[in-house]
C-alpha cells in the first residue's frame, strides 16, 4: 500500500470520527450494525470457512503451475480445450478484476487468440474460489452454485461472442507464434497433488458444514454431528501427506503465500463489512439506507433492478470477497435473488479501474463491446434465475 493511500484512510477515518453526527440515532444505530454485522462474520465464516479456503488459495498459488495453464489458449490450440481451460481458470489462479490484467495482457500480447482470452479474462476472478464458497456458505448454495455455473458459461459465451465479432482481426493475430512456457518440475506425481488439494477442500466442506435445520434428521444432519471428527482425520491424513511428500522449503512457500492472500484480504473484507453494517445493516437491522429506497432500486425481478445491478456492479471495484457481504446486507434490505446474481456475475470480473486498464491492452473499443456483453448476459441471467426463485 503506498504511503499516500495509507494517509488518505488516515485523514478519511479522522473525518468521520470527527464529524459524523453520532449522537444522533439513526448513526449510532448504523455504527452498531456495521459492528453487529462483523461479529458474524468473524464467529460464523473466518475460522471454519475462510482460514481453510486461504490454505487452499495458497496451494494452488505455489503448487499448480499457471505456464500448465496458460499454453493451452493459444492460436493453434484446440478449441474445444482452450476453452474449456480458460472457463475454469479461475479456480486455479484465484485473481481479482485488477490482478489478472498483466495475465491477459501477457497471453494476448503473444498472439492468444480473442476468445479464449476474454474467456481467461473473464472467468480469472469470476470464479474465484474463495469467493464462490463464501457466497454459498452467506448467501446460500442457491445462489453459490448459479454464480460458479453462470461465471463458467459466461467466460465461454463472451469468448465466442468477442471471436465472432472480431473474427477477421484474430485471424490476422493468429498467424503469429505464441511462446509457451515451460511447465515447473515437481518432485511429486500429478495424482499425489490432487489428493493433497482434494483433501484440503474436504476439509473445507466438512468444517463449514452447516447445522441442519430444527428438527431435520437424515444424513445431513448425521455428518453435522460427526463433523468435527472427520475433520480432524481428514487433517491427521493431511499432516501425513505434508510430512512425506513435501520439502521444508515448499511448506514454507505454501504458508508465506496463505498468510499473503489473507494479509491482502482480510482488511480489505473486514472493511467491506463494517461498511456495509453501517449502509445497509443485517437482515431485518436498519441502518442508514432505509430498506424502502434498497427495494425501489433492486427489489423484484424487474429488467430495471436487473440491469442496474449488472451496471453497478460492472462500474465499482469489489476487493476480493467484499461483494459477499455488501450483497447480504443488500438482499436484508430487500434486493430481489436475481439482481443480486446479476451484480455477482458483473461485479468481480469488471471494474472501473479495470475497463480503464484494459483499453490500453486491447482498445477502447473492444474493452466497451466486452463490457456490453458481459451486462447483458448478467441482466438476462439474473431475470432468468429470478423468475425461477420466485
Amino acid at each position: 500500500m503506498k504511503e499516500t493511500t495509507k494517509f488518505g484512510l488516515i485523514v478519511a477515518v479522522f473525518l468521520a470520527a470527527y464529524y459524523l453526527p453520532w449522537e444522533h440515532i439513526v448513526i449510532r444505530q448504523a455504527g452498531l450494525e456495521s459492528f453487529m454485522m462483523l461479529q458474524d462474520y468473524a464467529r460464523q465464516h473466518v475460522l471454519t470457512c475462510l482460514i481453510p479456503a486461504f490454505f487452499i488459495a495458497g496451494a494452488i498459488s505455489v503448487f499448480v503451475s499457471q505456464a500448465a495453464v496458460l499454453k493451452y489458449f493459444g492460436a493453434q490450440a484446440n478449441k474445444f480445450l482452450s476453452y474449456s481451460v480458460a472457463s475454469v481458470s479461475g479456480t486455479v489462479l484465484a485473481v481479482c478484476s485488477c490482478t489478472v490484467l498483466p495475465l491477459f495482457a501477457g497471453i494476448y500480447m503473444r498472439g492468444a487468440g480473442i476468445g479464449p482470452a476474454t474467456a481467461f479474462l473473464y472467468s480469472g476472478p469470476a470464479i474465484n474460489v474463495l469467493a464462490i464458497v463464501l457466497t454459498a456458505k452467506v448467501l446460500g448454495w442457491k445462489l453459490g452454485l448459479a454464480r460458479a455455473v453462470g461465471a463458467v458459461v459466461f467466460s465461454v459465451i463472451a469468448g465466442l461472442a468477442m471471436a465472432f465479432i472480431y473474427r477477421r482481426e484474430d485471424k490476422e493475430r493468429a498467424e503469429g507464434a505464441i511462446y509457451m512456457p515451460e511447465e515447473d518440475e515437481k518432485s511429486r506425481t500429478l495424482l499425489q497433488d490432487s489428493l493433497y488439494l482434494l483433501t484440503m477442500v474436504l476439509v473445507l466442506v466438512f468444517a463449514a458444514w452447516a447445522k441442519p435445520a430444527s428438527g431435520e434428521a437424515g444424513l445431513w444432519a448425521a455428518i453435522f454431528g460427526m463433523k468435527w471428527i472427520i475433520t480432524m482425520i481428514l487433517l491427521i491424513i493431511l499432516a501425513v501427506m505434508l510430512k512425506v511428500w513435501f520439502t521444508k522449503e515448499e511448506l514454507t512457500n505454501w504458508v508465506l503465500a496463505t498468510w499473503g492472500f489473507a494479509l491482502q484480504i482480510l482488511p480489505l473484507l473486514f472493511a467491506g463489512v463494517l461498511v456495509a453494517g453501517f449502509l445497509l445493516g443485517r437482515p431485518g437491522y436498519p441502518a442508514l439506507i432505509p430498506e424502502s429506497y434498497i427495494a425501489g432500486l433492486v427489489g423484484g425481478n424487474s429488467l430495471w433492478a436487473n440491469f442496474f445491478a449488472s451496471i453497478s456492479g460492472a462500474l465499482m471495484y469489489f476487493a476480493t470477497l467484499t461483494e459477499v457481504p455488501i450483497l447480504q446486507g443488500l438482499i436484508g434490505s430487500g434486493m430481489g435473488q436475481g439482481p443480486a446474481l446479476a451484480l455477482l456475475l458483473a461485479g468481480p470480473s469488471l471494474s472501473l479501474p479495470a475497463m480503464i486498464t484494459l483499453s490500453s491492452i486491447m482498445g477502447l473499443k473492444k474493452t466497451l463491446v466486452y463490457a456490453i456483453i458481459v451486462v447483458i448476459l448478467a441482466t438476462g441471467t439474473g431475470m432468468i434465475y429470478g423468475w425461477m426463485m420466485g
